[in-house]
């Protein structure tokens, strides 16, 4: 039986990729053996993480998704800030965090509602919390860090939310390879 390692995200523009990905360039030096950066290719919203699914469930996820878009019309996300998260724990990530966006919040809740339930989802025990990872760090990275002071880069770009991917990953040595599996556009 086929399993695939899959996610529902939104995906960013090629402009937005570009922009974000040279942020990385301030803090490359910081503690570089530490430090893993996305891939511009890579950067993403996720929506709904999945895990491991064999392909019959695929399809029926791709099905949801059909149905759940039909609810929404497209919005945007406007993007505010680079800061090293999660809030309130031991940092582990570069991540961007954008304006509360009940567009994102109400999507993201119906997909999750939508999907709940199936044999082969297990909902986060915690609540949603929508960013852009650009670099995941090592305990060591996070003291120096935490030693250069707080890090929040504000940033100022807006993203139209037009359509949301069924995305899979692909694990390797280099780091993940997400391939899109499914487009499915917001309103129709």
């Amino acid at each position: 039986m086929n399993r695939r390692r899959l996610f529902i995200a939104v995906n960013l523009p090629e402009n937005v990729k570009t922009k974000l990905s040279r942020y990385r360039d301030k803090w490359y030096d910081l503690e570089p053996k530490s430090i893993n950066w996305v891939r511009k290719d890579n950067l993403h919203i996720t929506l709904v993480f999945l895990g491991y699914m064999a392909d019959d469930g695929m399809y029926e996820i791709c099905q949801i998704m059909k149905d759940v878009v039909k609810r929404h019309e497209p919005f945007s996300i406007k993007l505010e800030r680079i800061i090293v998260g999660p809030p309130k724990a031991t940092p582990r990530m570069f991540w961007v965090e954008g304006a509360k966006s009940q567009g994102l919040a109400e999507l993201q809740r119906d997909l999750e509602d939508s999907i709940a339930g199936r044999t082969y989802y297990k909902k986060e025990g915690r609540a949603y919390s929508s960013h852009i990872t650009l670099a995941r760090f090592k305990y060591e990275a996070a003291k120096k860090i935490k030693e250069a002071g707080e890090i929040n880069e504000p940033i100022n770009i807006e993203i139209p939310v037009e359509t949301i991917e069924l995305m899979q990953s692909n694990l390797s040595r280099t780091g993940p390879e997400y391939v899109v599996l499914e487009s499915v556009e917001l309103g129709i």
